[in-house]
């Protein structure tokens, strides 16, 4: 069953193809319509973008099962068309429809730290005002038809499906857990900044900064030197004698000189004391909980984003301070060796797959193929996948070449493709734009051998775009499936008090009472396994997950 949502108080029950079925039904309160129509239905609810309605039905004491986001699904849909980045809100999605100009989305701010008054039922940044001149409730039936016979269009239908389905839930949990929270100590919080930092001061850094900066200008004998500047730093590096492109830590890392170790500590630190210092944990803690606004496909990869509060960037130190709520644990899961499994899953490669079925999929690569040479296994893979063909890995690709040349084929082929400019795609058919700036903007991450996040200059041409597409049919197939197990296990936590609670790339946080933890860790175990079956059927490739059961979330890894 499917039911379409306008924000103005209007539903409208539709038939499989998205038209209309009956007249469209006015409600007095939209939010007790749909808890009473999902406790007696639970239909698929087709609304113009869950981020904008979802947290309000949530505040409101209402959950569904099932949505349809249109915004979402329609970013996948123009990724596939060659428009990665077009307008993608329902007003833009209507106007492309009808051959009218498109409007602009309404850009959405960063999130408000907890405590700030909330607006009005559905009164949000991209609702379209009445003076939009369309209907939104005729808008939003067309727009999921429309959808609908484009995905019919699309290279794989049934995988584009999944995909949209999956991102589709990946917004309700999304939503969810930002609605729900992660337990956050302040108390904890201001301890372990005060372990690592000092007292906070009135004015200025905390006294372990000032020290290290007192250190660090010491050791190039000079005084005012600012260590958080990069252009002062490199200057002082210049003066001694160092060139250095930049101050990142691999760069510093490789250079001998006194100044170095205070950088480094300084650098960890800073960024501490700036990104999760106090001044976060008053804005962003509420009530014993950190609440973020998760971006369900915030990069192109797939791979989730943040508005405010940096939440996918919570240094591990920090997580000493997310303790579960007593008589509660967390139950910690993390895919392991996730990508290289990932490219055995999808090149067809009989032999890959094979070794894919292992525990320890590096262990297994080696007693096949590298005389039992785990860490030349690895480099060998790392290498395939983003493109490094310098140093030790000359003679591990050619053993990966010969041993596994569909492997090898798959992201060979995947690279060329970008270096001519062309588009590739995930295992279900999300696509990569036509230009990155940068590996991390595009959210693929560069191997510490990579050195630099950015790509070469020139961007998206020639090898570096190459690099980039490589990656991209991995890491993108990587986050798919992430994602499904996370939709999967939604509905495998229906019925308990388990809450998911966190999530990033690969790993996810469910914070539960102890006496649901043996379940809840069952029920992620199957999920993984429903993940692999759901996007690759019958393979031989394994999906395991590293999972604990602890209190405090820095136990978990």
């Amino acid at each position: 069953m499917l039911v379409a949502v306008a924000p103005d108080g209007r539903l409208q029950d539709l038939r499989a193809d998205g038209s209309p079925l009956g007249p469209p039904r006015h409600v007095p309160d939209l939010a007790a319509a749909i808890a009473a129509q999902e406790a007696a239905d639970h239909p698929r609810w087709v609304w113009p973008a869950t981020s904008d309605l979802y947290p309000v039905l949530l505040r409101a004491g209402v959950r569904v099962d099932r949505c349809h986001d249109l915004e979402l699904t329609e970013a996948l849909l123009l990724g596939a068309a060659g428009r990665w980045g077009a307008p993608r809100a329902l007003a833009a999605a209507r106007a492309r429809l009808h051959g009218l100009p498109v409007p602009a989305d309404t850009p959405r701010l960063a999130a408000e730290p907890p405590g700030f008054a909330q607006g009005a039922l559905f009164e949000t940044t991209s609702a379209p005002p009445a003076s939009a001149g369309f209907d939104v409730l005729e808008a939003v039936w067309q727009v999921y038809a429309d959808q609908q016979s484009r995905i019919a269009t699309t290279e794989h239908p049934g995988r584009f499906r999944l995909l949209v389905a999956a991102e589709s839930a990946g917004g309700l949990v999304g939503a969810e857990m930002g609605h729900v929270g992660l337990p956050w100590r302040a108390d904890l919080h201001d301890q372990l900044l005060r372990e690592m930092l000092g007292a906070p001061q009135p004015v200025g850094p905390p006294r372990r900064l000032a020290e290290l900066t007192a250190e660090i200008n010491d050791a190039f004998g000079t005084r005012g030197l600012h260590p958080d500047s990069p252009a002062e730093v490199m200057r002082a590096f210049a003066k001694a004698g160092v060139d250095v492109p930049n101050t990142r830590a691999w760069v510093l890392k490789q250079v001998d000189h006194p100044a170095v170790r205070p950088l480094l500590e300084y650098k960890e630190l800073y960024r501490i004391w700036v990104a999760h210092g106090w001044s976060w944990c008053d804005a962003w803690v509420r009530d014993g909980r950190f609440r973020p606004e998760y971006v369900p496909g915030g990069v192109v990869s797939g791979r989730w984003g943040a508005r405010g509060g940096g939440a996918l960037q919570v240094p591990k130190v920090m997580r000493r301070a997310v303790v579960a709520d007593p008589g509660w644990q967390f139950v910690v899961a993390d895919a392991g060796q996730l990508e290289p499994r990932m490219l055995a899953a999808v090149s067809g490669d009989e032999r890959f797959a094979a070794a894919g079925a292992a525990g320890d999929l590096y262990a297994a690569l080696a007693a096949d193929s590298f005389d039992g040479d785990r860490a030349k296994a690895k480099v060998a893979l790392i290498g395939a996948m983003y493109g490094q063909t310098g140093g030790n890995a000359i003679p591990a690709l050619a053993v990966l070449r010969k041993s596994y040349p569909k492997a090898f084929e798959f992201v060979e082929a995947a690279a060329r493709t970008g270096e001519a400019g062309g588009l590739v795609r995930s295992w279900l058919g999300r696509t990569c734009p036509p230009a990155a700036a940068s590996w991390r903007e595009a959210g693929l991450d560069p191997p510490e051998e990579a050195g630099s996040a950015e790509m070469p200059q020139g961007g998206a041409s020639g090898r570096a775009r190459g690099r980039f597409t490589r990656n991209f049919v991995v890491q993108a197939t990587a986050a798919e499936w992430a994602l499904v197990l996370l939709a999967t296990l939604r509905t495998a936590l229906v019925g308990k008090k388990a809450e998911m609670v966190f999530f990033v790339h690969d790993e996810v946080v469910v914070h539960c009472p102890a006496g649901e933890a043996e379940a809840v860790v069952a029920a992620v175990h199957e999920s993984a396994e429903r993940a692999g079956r759901l996007l690759f059927g019958d393979t031989s490739v394994r999906f395991p997950l590293d999972v604990s059961v602890v209190g405090v979330y820095a136990d978990g890894k």
